[in-house]
């Protein structure tokens, strides 16, 4: 495949990633912008909190949407003709202390400083709460290999660089309030204004009227906590943006031509992009998606701690199932527990598989691909990964892990598949998952195992399958195995409606559960020996 059919086959798909780069084709119809800068993606995070998966999922699937453009244009990443930024608005002020970090009392004492001024509850040495928070999201970030840029408000702001951005929203200070005093309750009118000085006496970012003095030396008048009424600098990191007009400077300042945000942040996309207008800026593409929900359907949350961490994830998944939960269907809003990941896993397992088989077009609606182009797995229009599989599913390795009960280990899940398919099948890949296997038994499945003793019927059935193993070496296939244990169920005799109601029983008689694997390859993976000790231990209870 060359890099022109790539180019032909990029700019006619339906996958959503080149979709949204479809937007910024048309913006840049060329491939480049008017000056001959990176066209600039960007993704934003508030401080506030620990990042948690609904962060991360923001600058992957950002980075899909910028391979996506940089496949449609022919560049490379290493061409240097985008750019991603990461920006957290550490200058925002604490609002209110978090409910999953510790020294609560300490950031009680902070409320309403600047993140990047309040003091690291955590005490891990950082200068700031924000900047032990900027710090978690960046090692998250590093460890998937994105390529990004991470810029810090408070840097900008303290430095200056900020400035010249400044002075526009000072100069068209009364136009911003048009746009927004509309979307206002009363009682909030009266007390906003587009930017919140930091009070000189606290340090604290202050919801204040504030009066515009002179805007080309960045001169406002407001009246302080204390009764004060003060004239200062708005600029160098004495004053920061409400919100919305922040985000809209932001865009103005660094030429942000691409950023996604979530459903709840729609009215703000409206507002700041009406006011990026007025600063003589152009509001960015980006998609707007669906929110992360937790298990209960409700919102996740920095500050509440409800969202399942990414190391969680890492401790009963792959790196590569987190990437592809995310990669589909940003519209639609999705749940995230501990319960969506061994699907997941293998999901990925069955695309990543399928990848070398498919014409080219399919092969770019495939999320293995794009996901290997997120964290630069492949160059060029190679397929990545094409043709790997797992010799065992994800599912199987559960199944066994929580028929060994107490005694999972990893050394022990590592032996019994050795013997099932050789100790040279038994790839890095999998040696992760054998890890998460077990954490994901020992702490989900093994505490909700209930084996019930079988029906009478369900007996007589047990009894065949295991007349049938005794006959069976060690070696029988798993196919002849699934073929054996298909025919039990089919005969009349054991009064089964439908074979899901044999395997329901199999399942929940001899693991415990409602559903299972093939049982086929089970036995294989488990041993016919072991097998028949599993079906003994069903008929005695």
């Amino acid at each position: 495949m060359s890099m022109n059919d790539l180019i032909t086959a990029a700019r006619v798909s339906k996958a959503w990633p080149f979709q949204e780069a479809q937007r910024l084709l048309k913006r840049y119809p060329d491939g480049t912008k008017p000056d001959g800068s990176p066209v600039l993606f960007e993704t934003g995070y508030g401080p506030s909190g620990l990042p948690h998966i609904g962060t991360f999922q923001e600058v992957l699937r950002t980075t899909l949407v910028r391979r996506a453009y940089e496949a449609m244009i022919g560049a490379k990443p290493e061409d240097g003709k985008t750019r991603l930024v990461a920006f957290s608005d550490d200058m925002d002020g604490l609002r209110k202390v978090p409910d999953n970090v510790p020294n609560q009392d300490l950031l009680e004492a902070n409320l309403h400083l600047p993140l990047s001024r309040v003091p690291d509850p955590f005490e891990k040495g950082h200068e700031s709460f924000a900047a032990h928070n900027n710090a978690k999201l960046r090692e998250f970030l590093d460890q998937f290999g994105f390529e990004y840029e991470f810029i810090a408000a408070s840097d900008m702001y303290n430095s200056g660089r900020f400035d010249d951005a400044l002075r526009q929203v000072l100069r068209k200070n009364q136009d911003i309030l048009d746009i927004m005093l509309p979307t206002l309750r009363e009682e909030r009118r009266k007390t906003y204004s587009p930017v919140l000085p930091i009070s000189p006496s606290t340090g604290r970012v202050l919801q204040v009227p504030v009066e515009v003095l002179d805007a080309e030396d960045g001169t406002i008048r407001f009246t302080d906590e204390d009764g004060t009424l003060v004239e200062q600098s708005a600029l160098g990191g004495m004053s920061k943006l409400q919100w919305k007009v922040d985000w809209a400077m932001r865009w103005y300042a660094l030429g942000v031509d691409y950023e996604m945000y979530g459903k709840d942040l729609t009215d703000s996309g409206v507002q700041s992009g009406r006011i990026v207008k007025v600063l003589g800026g152009r509001k960015p593409e980006g998609l707007i998606y669906e929110m992360f929900l937790d298990q209960n359907g409700e919102k996740i949350s920095k500050s509440k701690g409800n969202g399942l961490s990414i190391e969680e994830w890492l401790q009963y998944g792959s790196e590569e199932s987190l990437g592809y939960y995310i990669f589909p269907n940003p519209k639609s809003a999705k749940q995230l527990h501990v319960g969506v990941i061994p699907r997941a896993v293998d999901d990925y397992w069955q695309f990543r598989e399928r990848l070398a088989e498919q014409e080219l077009d399919k092969q770019l609606g495939n999320p293995v691909w794009h996901l290997a182009r997120a964290n630069g797995g492949f160059e060029g229009s190679e397929a990545p990964g094409a043709g790997d599989s797992l010799p065992v599913t994800y599912g199987l390795l559960l199944n066994l892990a929580s028929v060994l009960g107490a005694e999972a280990s990893e050394d022990a899940l590592r032996d019994y598949l050795a013997s099932y398919i050789g100790d040279d099948k038994i790839t890095p890949e999998l040696e992760v998952l054998i890890g998460t296997a077990v954490a994901y038994t020992r702490d989900y499945i093994v505490p909700t195992l209930n084996k019930r003793a079988p029906e009478p019927n369900e007996a007589e059935a047990l009894r065949a399958l295991d007349a049938y193993l005794a006959g069976a070496s060690e070696d029988t296939s798993a196919e002849d195995l699934q073929t054996e244990v298909y025919e039990i169920g089919k005969r009349e005799e054991y009064g089964f409606e439908s074979l899901r109601d044999w395997f329901k029983a199999l399942y929940q008689t001899l693991l415990g559960s409602d559903q299972g694997p093939r049982m086929g390859s089970f036995i294989a993976l488990y041993g016919v020996e072991n097998s028949r000790k599993l079906i003994s231990e069903a008929l005695e209870r």
